[in-house]
């Protein structure tokens, strides 16, 4: 297990990690292709007024939808895999399968998920098969095969009668990764405040940008002379056939 300057240190950066690829994503990121994946009729039913808002709107969304996927790539998962290999587990080598702790008598295998989001139908199957594939090459090993499907917080905690994994989330799934029941709280308590206002002030100062830079190109293209929203062409660029 990591001492503690060592899961601080670990900590440390895998939060800069999180908000460096966020503000990379940000310069990165082009106002047409987040126009083509918006509701434009759920910000005009909104009541949304100007090309700032609508931008503000836009990105707001835009990250609300993304920070969650990216923050379990790059803080959750390392972290998670790091700690298990620190007792002895490993990457797994399975497709849909992220660590691996084997024992004596058992396989541990756990897919681990930033939050307990339902799974739809099929990627629960797609779940499913990832175990099961896994499982069948392992067989020669005669072990008790344990498969887990992380959430590194909430409180879901299942057994499916038609899955062969079960569900572990929150604190219970970082008590069985690291063996401290305490382990869920380190993850916060050991977040340096000093280093998030650090970055939130980076990000910041690309997110100013990033408004202007938007603004700038909406307005010609999207506003009538008089500066108000032409939700007509708006909605045409997002959602008309391009054939007529």
């Amino acid at each position: 297990m990591l001492n503690s300057p060592q899961l601080v240190a670990l900590i440390k950066k895998h939060l800069s990690e999180f908000y460096r690829r966020r503000t990379q994503r940000l310069a990165n990121l082009k106002l047409k292709s987040v126009l083509k994946r918006k509701n434009p009729y759920l910000y005009k039913a909104r009541g949304t007024q100007s090309a700032n808002e609508i931008i503000e709107m836009l990105l707001s969304d835009h990250l609300s939808s993304s920070d969650e996927t990216l923050f379990g790539d790059e803080f959750f998962e390392p972290i998670a895999l790091e700690i298990a290999k620190a007792i002895g587990g490993s990457v797994s080598p399975s497709e849909g399968v992220d660590i691996a702790i084997e024992t004596e008598h058992a396989y541990k295998a756990i897919a681990l998920k930033s939050g307990p989001n339902p799974f739809n139908a099929s990627q629960a199957r797609k779940q499913n098969q990832d175990f099961l594939s896994l499982r069948a090459r392992l067989r020669k090993l005669k072990k008790d095969f344990d498969a887990v499907l992380g959430h590194a917080y909430g409180t879901k905690q299942t057994v499916s009668k038609n899955r062969i994994y079960r569900s572990c989330s929150g604190q219970k799934l970082w008590e069985e990764i690291t063996g401290d029941p305490d382990f869920y709280l380190k993850l916060i308590r050991l977040m340096d405040d000093k280093d998030i206002t650090k970055h939130r002030a980076e990000f910041e100062q690309e997110y100013e940008k990033a408004v202007n830079r938007y603004l700038g190109e909406f307005i010609p293209d999207f506003c009538r002379s008089d500066g108000s929203i032409d939700w007509e062409k708006l909605l045409g660029y997002n959602s008309g056939d391009k054939r007529i």
